[in-house]
């Protein structure tokens, strides 16, 4: 299929009423309001395809762009194809989410995010966070630097307060993600938790809330499942 094909089979899926919560979302035009239940029964029938999810990327399409992050071939994306992807973000929605779940399952997800989160650029800095974060739900703990974590755990301990607003909100999301997904960093991850509490973030016009950080790790602890990784940070 071509990018075309999958636009015109979108356009009719597009629902006003999401588009209105979409809005609110910040989610910029041009987008139909597809919702994503819709874009996963597509990436079910289309899989992995590496040159259809650069071209859906470039429509500028959001519904489209978000299409191009579930069906990217992670596993192909160069670094290029990645900073072009950041360079063409237009809401914190790819930089949080898309971008980070293809950085992460791609061979340059670590080299990319290192250096995205010393970004003065909110939303490069957003990608690094969250790509961090997506790493450690998905990597093994014997393939993560776990002395690194640790220290970007202090980073964020000293730091979190003082970032752009959507900076912090990604901060919290990876000291909960370390707490949950690192078993041997959970006790040093809840500590940094607690140490930094409340992390005061602007959603908008949303009902969304940040979460507590030390609550959402201490629930994890309770049901047993620290460490349980994810097969994929994409969902």
């Amino acid at each position: 299929m071509t990018a075309a094909e999958i636009i015109n089979e979108l356009k009719p899926l597009g629902l006003e009423s999401y588009k209105k919560v979409m809005r609110v979302h910040d989610i910029p035009e041009p987008f139909f309001g597809v919702k994503i239940e819709e874009l996963k029964k597509i990436q079910k029938r289309i899989k992995k395809d590496y040159q259809l999810a650069l071209d859906l990327y470039n429509t500028g399409v959001y519904d489209a762009m978000y299409l191009a992050g579930l069906i990217a071939d992670d596993a192909r994306m160069t670094k290029k194809d990645l900073r072009g992807w950041l360079a063409n973000a237009n809401c914190s929605s790819l930089c949080e989410y898309t971008i980070p779940w293809v950085a992460a399952g791609s061979p340059h997800g670590h080299d990319l995010a290192l250096k995205w989160i010393d970004s003065k650029d909110e939303n490069t800095a957003t990608a690094g966070w969250s790509t961090l974060s997506s790493l450690v739900s998905t990597k093994a703990d014997e393939e993560l630097d776990l002395a690194e974590l640790k220290r970007l755990l202090a980073r964020v301990r000293k730091t979190i307060h003082q970032q752009p607003n959507r900076v912090r909100y990604v901060m919290n999301g990876f000291v909960m993600a370390v707490g949950g997904y690192v078993k041997s960093l959970s006790d040093q991850a809840l500590k940094t938790a607690h140490a930094i509490g409340t992390v005061i973030v602007d959603m908008g016009g949303t009902s969304c809330k940040v979460p507590y950080a030390p609550d959402t790790i201490e629930k994890i602890r309770q049901r047993g499942t620290v460490g349980k990784k994810r097969m994929s940070a994409k969902c």
